[in-house]
């Protein structure tokens, strides 16, 4: 675990103690995994991450944890068409998806037009935006 991660892990380790669960070893396991996570993945493949540290991780105490974080808004748990919940931290600025339909590999971007046309768009109906979520999903294109 690097420096940068050790303060992450330690505000996941509040939220879970705030809610009265005890930080067992399997628990820091799966907080190392959501840590170390640079993608969106799913209850599975946090249980698998998280037994590379401990072994003795079970998926009832992943989706436990997974939705004591959730509830208390520290993890975002997405719907993704075709791909199940799949899990990331809620610290990261705003971004929206493009979800790859043939192999579910999750993209985050950013478009600072798209966030234009969004507000234009909101603003021409009479409204002001308070939140959004954008998901695009396609194929990737062949080269000829």
């Amino acid at each position: 675990m690097s420096d940068a991660e050790s303060p992450l892990i330690d505000d996941l380790e509040h939220e879970l103690r705030a809610e009265g669960v005890r930080i067992t070893r399997q628990r820091v396991a799966i907080l190392s995994a959501l840590a170390n996570s640079g993608d969106h993945p799913s209850a599975e493949e946090i249980l698998e991450r998280s037994r590379k540290q401990d072994s003795s991780v079970s998926l009832a105490t992943v989706y436990r944890t997974l939705s004591i974080l959730v509830d208390r808004g520290t993890v975002l748990r997405n719907e993704f068409d075709g791909t199940g919940a799949r899990f990331e931290l809620a610290n990261k600025p705003h971004h929206d998806h493009l979800i790859d339909v043939d192999t579910g590999d999750v993209i985050e971007f950013t478009s600072p037009r798209i966030e234009e046309l969004q507000a234009e768009i909101a603003r021409e109906l009479g409204y002001d935006i308070v939140d959004h979520r954008l998901e695009l999903y396609g194929k990737l294109r062949t080269r000829d």
